[in-house]
């Protein structure tokens, strides 16, 4: 044994730094929230977990996205190995209105600092622009799940859908339908979260509980008014070809989605990103097939009105809440830097003025629906007023 003493310390000054560097490997930073709202001015807090007694001394520096938004206290601090401390509050200060994150830089780098260790701040100017523009989305969040009634009961009291572009119905099933998928999607299935999250790892998943609502009741909605064109009398109106290219491109490209995500080219979250492309691709154009049918038959009637007011409404307010957080957040970037939301918001509220013009100027005392060629009939309203049903 007096031999193999020297040896035994040997092996032990060999692996004991091992053991202290993969001891310090598994440790892992946490922390208890991963968002704060703050208003400008205002302090709050948050708590720092490390899940196990460190080795080595370690310093903590924390990595802030836009200091010029937020600061901490402490901004760095030592972690000792003797101490018994594993817990710690930090203050963040919010200086400015914006987003900033919060992470953490740790020295030396063979603790593994865990993805979770990071918060997201957002910073507000004003708590009342806060609540309006919350008040302003629910609003047009409802006027857009009721603008669908109208044209409802309007097919209900006339027993016809004369009028009602079929190009529109079924451009707007389908992105309807796409927008559904999305949302559903990546709310409700664990491995599109991960997806998502591991692209990216700090972000929150982009659905709600409202989107889920919006989307799966615009569909069932769409398929009633639907149902009403196999009931009351269409007037030879039809799908245009089209439309039915539109269609057969949308499928094709679904298809081939569907193919290259189940033999794993590419990801399902990519799959949903398409549908959410179509559903896009499908607001820009759907209101021109019903703009050109009013044209041709130099008639609204049949197209409800007050389904026009509604989305109306709904579209002004979902511009007012994206001014009101942009100036709020001091976020200006939401609209100028990526105007898709903002700009589809506009396209549709342009041509619901163009719906409002035709029907109140252009066409407002036509009696007569002069239905295109290839409709079967002519149809007379008997009271001129019927052209405002709502």
């Amino acid at each position: 044994m007096i031999f193999l003493y020297p040896k035994m310390i040997r092996v032990y000054s060999v692996w004991m730094p091992l053991v202290l560097v993969f001891g310090a490997a598994t440790a892992e930073f946490k922390v208890n929230e991963h968002d704060m709202w703050l208003h400008v001015g205002d302090r709050s807090a948050f708590n720092l977990l490390l899940t196990q007694r460190l080795p080595i001394p370690i310093n903590v520096t924390f990595d802030i996205q836009h200091k010029d938004l937020v600061r901490t206290d402490p901004a760095t601090f030592i972690v000792n190995n003797t101490a018994n401390v594993l817990s710690w509050n930090i203050n963040v200060y919010a200086l400015n209105p914006g987003y900033s994150t919060i992470g953490l830089n740790v020295t030396p780098d063979n603790l593994t600092v865990s993805v979770d260790a990071f918060v997201r701040v957002t910073v507000r100017k004003s708590d009342t622009l806060y609540h309006i523009s919350s008040i302003v989305g629910w609003i047009y969040f409802l006027a857009w799940s009721v603008s669908f009634y109208p044209q409802i009961y309007s097919n209900y009291k006339r027993k016809s859908v004369v009028g009602l572009n079929f190009d529109f119905l079924s451009l707007n099933l389908v992105g309807f339908v796409m927008y559904s998928l999305f949302n559903c999607g990546l709310y409700w299935i664990p491995v599109i979260w991960m997806e998502y999250l591991e692209r990216h790892p700090r972000g929150v998943i982009p659905v709600q509980i409202n989107d889920i609502f919006f989307s799966l009741h615009a569909v069932f909605v769409t398929l009633i008014t639907i149902s009403q064109c196999f009931i009351y009398e269409i007037g030879g109106q039809r799908i245009s070809t089209t439309a039915r290219v539109i269609h057969g491109i949308f499928s094709a490209v679904i298809l081939i989605s569907i193919v290259l995500s189940v033999i794993h080219i590419i990801a399902w979250l990519d799959f949903l990103y398409i549908c959410g492309y179509i559903k896009l691709a499908i607001t820009l154009i759907k209101y021109v097939p019903q703009a050109y049918f009013n044209y041709q038959r130099k008639s609204t009637v049949g197209w409800s009105i007050g389904n026009i007011f509604l989305d109306f409404t709904g579209g002004l307010l979902s511009m007012l809440e994206m001014i009101l957080n942009a100036y709020n957040y001091d976020d200006w970037n939401s609209i100028f830097g990526d105007p898709t939301k903002f700009g589809l918001g506009f396209f549709s509220v342009a041509f619901d003025i163009f719906f409002l013009v035709q029907h109140y100027l252009l066409y407002r005392d036509h009696e007569y629906m002069d239905i295109p060629e290839g409709c079967q009939e002519e149809a007379v309203l008997e009271d001129p007023s019927e052209q405002m049903d709502i």
